[in-house]
């Protein structure tokens, strides 16, 4: 009995004896969620240096990657500059990442016709769906950034995948 006693004393003891820091140590660790590293604005895009892509029968936009702004970061992000042209003239220009491992974009800056870049109002990373209009998003994740929903190793795999016309599991690249 006093043998249980005394066990019990211990357990009681060890387990009073954590510390708020002990709790706080816990906090911290959900606390360190994924976050996006900084980045700095690309140049405006070139003319010679846009790829087109095609997004899908139902849009009459034309979509284009500047190639050169392509910079896949250690935090598992493809960052690019997409061009929209519509049908009726207009021009879009956006700085924008997508995440292969959660399926989300995010748009960081929008391209004024000066070439100068204004930060996006909302640059909250959103779910990437795949839809019959407006898929470029989608287009990119599957075809280009995230073949087989795994980020591509570099820029220049994502350059060859789009001079290739985009992924094909008979012609991979990895």
């Amino acid at each position: 009995m006093k043998r249980s006693a005394a066990l019990l004393a211990c357990v009681f003891a060890f387990y009073s004896g954590l510390s708020l820091s002990d709790e706080l140590e816990e906090d911290d660790f959900i606390a360190k969620k994924w976050r996006d590293s900084e980045f700095s604005l690309p140049a405006p895009p070139v003319e010679g240096g846009l790829a087109e892509f095609q997004a899908g029968v139902n849009s009459t936009n034309r979509f284009f990657v500047d190639l050169s702004s392509l910079v896949v970061t250690a935090e598992g992000v493809v960052r690019y500059v997409l061009v929209v042209d519509s049908s009726a003239g207009v021009r879009t220009v956006s700085y924008e990442g997508i995440r292969c491992e959660s399926r989300e974009r995010r748009i960081y800056a929008l391209g004024r016709p000066d070439g100068t870049w204004v930060k996006a109002r909302n640059a909250d990373w959103t779910r990437i769906r795949e839809t019959a209009i407006n898929r470029q998003h989608a287009v990119l994740y599957l075809q280009y950034f995230c073949p087989d929903g795994i980020i591509v190793p570099n820029a220049d795999t994502a350059r060859t995948l789009f001079k290739r016309g985009g992924y094909s599991p008979y012609n991979s690249l990895y």
